[in-house]
């Protein structure tokens, strides 16, 4: 490879002020992260007005949901714009009440996933924690009906597409923390792909504090140099010296971006078991963390879908469940098969 430098001269000689550096392109691990920058970032930073929250309690904004069918198009987009701002400039993290307001639902899922759980998982020793992987695929397999009630839910699609853009890709992992559980060190999400993802955690079961919801450090998924920073000792004791922690109830839902800092919380009750369903939203695009057999879930969901669709035609509850268990996105694909049908646009997703 060759270089050279190009100076521009003027016609009486002068030259330009050399043009300022390229900055380099990779983080270097001989110069740690600036943990003084992490504090006033974290420290500084303050929460814009979000008019459409009901509170704002450690820098965390709160909504009450309202039932979704009263809401206007255009009250919808503006919630969606306070949700944005939240997961990208402001706090990372936002708190949804009654975004499931039939809690019957959660004892159903206990009797669809009873015997499923793996003991530990990536943060917890054997033992400490009971981990359902891809209990999203495992829910449709076992109940598609409920699966279907479950999924229906249009606030989960409304959130996720004010940060992913129409279509996603979701997995989930039903966890259960144990009385007596460790913390979990602070960290950010899976790899470096799931910058494009949201994540989000409904509540299956009701988490006082002492049960130890979710640790969140506001503002920390603004560090840019976080995915190498939260593995640093200092970086973790400051998570620990600065964390803020929400008591939830169940059908309550936490969303959040993944480059925030974050652990659950050590479970100090001596009878609750801790119990969230945990969701990866990715953008459709993106490669999920766990793969999905959508041809599956589709042929279990069919039936049930029909119906839904014969009753209350294209509903936000049917395109919901539609959206979730189909590939939104047409690539990668056979285009001997699926053409395009218009030159230079993509064929048709599922």
């Amino acid at each position: 490879m060759q270089s050279c430098a190009l100076n521009h001269t003027h016609r009486d000689g002068s030259a330009d002020d050399a043009p300022p550096p390229i900055g380099d392109r990779l983080f270097s691990v001989n110069t740690p992260p600036s943990l003084e920058g992490f504090k006033q970032l974290t420290v500084e930073s303050r929460a814009t007005s979000y008019p459409l929250s009901t509170a704002i309690k450690q820098h965390v904004p709160i909504y009450n949901l309202p039932e979704y069918s009263t809401l206007t198009n255009e009250q919808r987009a503006t919630l969606q714009d306070e949700w944005y701002h939240i997961l990208l400039h402001g706090p990372g993290v936002f708190i949804t009440k009654n975004l499931y307001k039939n809690t019957e639902l959660f004892q159903r899922v206990d009797e669809v996933f009873a015997g499923n759980a793996k003991r530990g998982d990536h943060f917890a020793s054997s033992g400490a924690n009971d981990r359902i992987w891809n209990s999203f695929q495992k829910h449709c397999l076992q109940d598609p009906q409920f699966f279907l009630t479950y999924y229906s839910n249009p606030w989960l699609p409304l959130i996720s597409s004010a940060w992913l853009g129409p279509h996603h890709r979701l997995t989930a992992q039903v966890n259960i923390v144990k009385p007596g559980a460790k913390a979990q060190m602070s960290h950010r999400d899976y790899h470096l792909g799931f910058q494009d993802a949201e994540s989000v955690q409904l509540r299956n079961s009701d988490m006082p504090v002492e049960s130890g919801p979710t640790r969140l450090l506001p503002f920390s998924q603004r560090f840019e140099a976080g995915y190498m920073a939260y593995r640093l000792p200092e970086f973790q004791q400051y998570f620990l010296e600065r964390y803020v922690s929400m008591p939830l109830e169940l059908g309550d839902g936490i969303f959040f971006n993944p480059a925030l800092f974050h652990a659950a919380g050590q479970n100090n009750s001596e009878s609750i078991l801790r119990s969230a369903n945990l969701l990866q939203i990715s953008a459709a695009f993106a490669k999920p963390m766990e793969a999905i057999d959508s041809f599956a879930l589709v042929e279990n969901t069919w039936t049930g879908l029909q119906g839904m669709y014969k009753q209350d035609g294209l509903s936000d509850e049917v395109k919901a469940v539609v959206g979730h268990v189909a590939e939104g996105y047409p690539f990668p694909t056979n285009l001997d098969v699926g053409v395009p049908e218009t030159a230079g646009m993509a064929p048709e997703s599922e």
